[in-house]
């Protein structure tokens, strides 16, 4: 159980003095009852409306975005936008990182989050969080290319990678599966079979998939068992 007022201010949408002046003036009601003490305690579960606005005070938040080309994923940057700058401001104010990284020029699927080890979980190869993406290369992958990624392979500058799944689809695009997250990591293990990538987007991780309604630079906030399908969970 936590202080209303520290709920509130979990929230992201307002200051410590500004919840307490809400809550004493009785404009906030904890599962339909209304509280006018700024240190009354309640549960992150519990429904809570300011003004008659439900308020979402969980502790810790999850969000999918539609990274689009040109940004970077990074919290902040002095010379170029990241994915924190689509965000409205307080949001911004929640302490979200992005979970892992995708390159300035790749599209799709980033998660956001303030949950340090539930990113370290994604992120982390031990546990194994497969990443699925589309790309389009500038020739057609082939069966030998399909078993080299089958088999692991090894980079140029002698970096293993684990195995991986190659799947053709149609024209030059294909498929990647992988369970690691190396540095332009995709594009490395393509363009070692001679498959330059065109455009590479991220449309899944886990059995989390990209909702492609959110369009380029649209994001949405997702529930704590939503964020969990990264695991296999439901």
């Amino acid at each position: 159980m936590t202080r209303l007022d520290k709920l509130l201010v979990q929230s992201g949408l307002y200051s410590r003095s500004d919840a307490r002046a809400l809550i004493r003036s009785g404009s906030v009601a904890v599962n339909g009852v209304t509280v006018d003490k700024p240190e009354t305690k309640a549960d992150e579960s519990a429904v809570i409306t300011v003004l008659g606005a439900q308020v979402n005070c969980a502790e810790y938040r999850y969000f999918m975005l539609d990274k689009p080309a040109g940004v970077l994923s990074a919290t902040e940057d002095p010379g170029q936008p990241t994915v924190l700058d689509l965000l409205p401001r307080e949001l911004r104010a929640l302490g979200l990182s992005p979970v892992g990284r995708l390159d300035k020029d790749t599209t799709g699927l980033l998660l956001l989050t303030n949950d340090g080890d539930y990113a370290h979980r994604v992120i982390s190869p031990k546990h194994g969080v497969v990443k699925t993406y589309i790309a389009s290369t500038a020739l057609p992958v082939t069966a030998e290319d399909v078993e080299a990624f089958r088999e692991g392979l090894t980079l140029a500058d002698g970096t293993r990678c684990l195995p991986a799944v190659l799947e053709p689809l149609e024209g030059s695009t294909c498929k990647v599966e992988v369970s690691e997250g190396k540095y332009h990591q995709v594009k490395r293990m393509l363009a070692s079979r001679g498959k330059n990538v065109e455009t590479l987007r991220r449309v899944k991780i886990g059995q989390l998939e990209l909702d492609e309604s959110l369009g380029a630079g649209g994001f949405k906030e997702l529930r704590q068992f939503e964020a969990s399908k990264v695991f296999g969970l439901s």
